[in-house]
């Protein structure tokens, strides 16, 4: 073979090399080769290293290596270095930041330093993450107790708004308050057409009671009035601390004749309940009513006016019951001419009142 052939075979198997080394697809063995040992052997291995490149490409570096030699070998070390690379990166993924690299060069020193700041940044957010959550249970602390305080607050307003409206001795409403309540009463019961009672009791001798028997043994005898004066009453009727030992009722929706009955009620409970001396003994408590109606008036809206009428004519009633000797309810006429009619201090059976003068004539 002359110089120009094997020029030409050379270049042949250049042009071979060529394509294999950039064609996607390996080209076929040239013809003239087909049957060559050495030339397949060659084919064979430059196939494998294509395969092995590829998958690494492809970020498959599973691929076994089966050739020999230096570049199979750098293929070799780089995989091994790229598992290794995997495998640090899997560290750092799970926490330890105190992976580094040393065989890959500038890209080993952009990992090095990316782990470094990632180390840093997670500990900034931990540490971060440490604050907000002392911050946090400080909130939550500061939250429950402006919670309690609030609630508190609340408690204490509620306790005010009942100190300031109840008498701290019977819990009855106090003056003030019962005369606010008792003329919104008087005004509903006017607007719905309907009667109502005014009706002021005072224990019989109550000073007497309270120079024998002592303050506290009065301040008890007040309350178990109180107490027994409540259980004859229905709970739309008001009652509060008129002052001292007199006390004042709403009766809604009651003309003279059940205004009569209700208040004796109260006197002859509290007469047949027999009070127990806190140091022994007994004592029997009377108490003294007057008792007066207010009609609906659809002409007249002052109702506060109307209710401090009432409480007036139930006043004189309570003096006409304590003239006539007490232990008894009286109410006034409702017209001048008219005498008060009273009860006496006999059994409720024997104190059917007849009330025929207490109407209109």
């Amino acid at each position: 073979m002359d110089n120009k052939e094997a020029r030409a075979v050379a270049h042949q198997v250049l042009e071979y090399v060529e394509r294999l080394q950039n064609d996607t697809k390996a080209p076929d063995i040239p013809e003239p080769f087909a049957d060559d040992a050495c030339f397949l052997n060659f084919h064979k291995t430059f196939v494998e290293l294509r395969g092995i490149a590829s998958a690494f490409a492809k970020g498959d570096l599973s691929v076994h290596i089966a050739p020999k030699g230096f570049v199979a070998d750098a293929y070799k070390a780089l995989q091994a270095n790229l598992r290794h690379m995997i495998w640090k990166v899997q560290q750092v993924e799970n926490g330890d930041y105190s992976q580094r690299m040393d065989f890959l060069g500038a890209f080993s020193t952009s990992f090095n330093n990316m782990v470094m700041k990632l180390e840093t940044t997670i500990e900034d957010l931990r540490q971060k993450e440490e604050a907000l959550t002392v911050l946090a249970t400080s909130l939550q602390k500061e939250a429950k107790k402006r919670s309690d305080a609030l609630h508190e607050l609340k408690k204490s307003e509620q306790r005010f708004k009942y100190l300031a409206e109840r008498d701290s001795l019977t819990g009855l409403l106090n003056r003030r308050t019962f005369f606010s309540f008792a003329e919104m009463g008087v005004q509903s019961a006017s607007a719905l057409g309907e009667p109502c009672c005014v009706c002021l009791l005072d224990v019989d001798h109550f000073k007497k009671f309270n120079d024998t028997f002592g303050h506290l043994e009065g301040d008890r005898a007040l309350q178990h009035v109180v107490q027994t004066s409540l259980g004859t009453l229905r709970e739309s009727d008001l009652v509060g601390r008129y002052g001292g030992e007199e006390f004042v009722f709403l009766l809604s929706n009651m003309g003279a004749e059940q205004g009569y009955a209700a208040a004796n009620r109260i006197r002859y409970a509290i007469e047949k309940n027999i009070f127990s001396l806190e140091k022994g003994g007994t004592t029997i408590i009377t108490i003294s009513l007057g008792v007066a109606v207010i009609l609906p008036d659809a002409q007249t809206s002052d109702h506060a006016e109307k209710l401090r009428q009432g409480i007036a004519r139930a006043d004189v009633a309570l003096y006409e019951a304590k003239a006539r000797g007490r232990n008894r309810v009286c109410m006034v006429p409702l017209t001048e001419q008219t005498e008060p009619i009273t009860f006496s201090h006999a059994s409720l059976e024997e104190q059917e009142p007849v009330l025929s003068t207490l109407l209109p004539p």
